[in-house]
């Protein structure tokens, strides 16, 4: 129970930092505002109450909040596996430090900028639940609007692939279809994947854990198979 208690705490904080750079980059306006928008669509899809949403947007609007910027940082776990990292933070003096000392500790080494991400392709990802909705006809009506790739999870939701570029255009689009994604993101996505034998992801996935009980990480990519 406790750790689903942390789990929660830590998905809001991680929102409230999302909310914070949003609004700092385009304003409290959920509809002039697609990044906002997204945000707080992942925030309902997780049953993250209203007034707190509501209250972060307040905050970020303040003098004297926090500044947040999104930094992103390049590594090598052990057994070769490339991983990205990505975190809001208001000091970067701290954070880098935090970063590399997990992956010193985890047997991974922190790289230099540019030094993985070209291992990974910046996409933006909408899940759809598939009731009403047809795979080919999403694909012709999407096509337009930067779509990549559109495919099924393994929970049988319609998952949608666009560029990076073309998150806001795919979301407008999706909302004048009146589809309500079950979540969209930001993803890093690897172009190949490194096997591993089970004992060595265990090790990444320590690694990949320390990194992620870290405050100021909001994700972790990898392209482990």
């Amino acid at each position: 129970m406790f750790a689903r208690y942390d789990r929660m705490a830590k998905q809001f904080s991680r929102v409230g930092k999302e909310i914070a750079i949003a609004v700092k980059k385009g304003g409290p306006e959920p509809d002039t505002n697609p990044m906002l928008r997204r945000v707080m669509q992942n925030a309902k899809g997780f049953n993250m109450p209203k007034d707190r949403i509501e209250a972060a947007i307040k905050n970020a609007m303040g003098k004297d909040t926090s500044n947040y910027d999104e930094v992103l940082y390049e590594g090598y776990a052990p057994h070769g596996i490339a991983l990205l990292v990505v975190t809001a933070t208001d000091n970067t003096t701290r954070t880098v430090a935090n970063v590399r000392s997990h992956f010193n500790k985890g047997g991974g080494t922190l790289g230099n900028s540019g030094s993985v991400a070209f291992l990974f392709k910046h996409l933006g990802v909408f899940k759809l639940k598939s009731d009403g909705l047809n795979m080919e006809d999403m694909e012709l009506e999407l096509i337009d609007f930067g779509l990549e790739e559109v495919g099924e999870d393994s929970e049988g939701n319609i998952v949608v692939q666009c560029g990076f570029t073309d998150f806001g255009n795919m979301q407008k689009a999706l909302e004048e279809k009146g589809i309500t994604p079950i979540s969209s993101e930001l993803e890093w996505i690897p172009l190949n994947t490194i096997a591993v034998s089970e004992e060595q992801s265990e090790d990444v996935f320590k690694l990949i854990e320390r990194l992620e009980q870290d405050d100021d990480v909001q994700h972790v990519f990898h392209n482990m198979a």
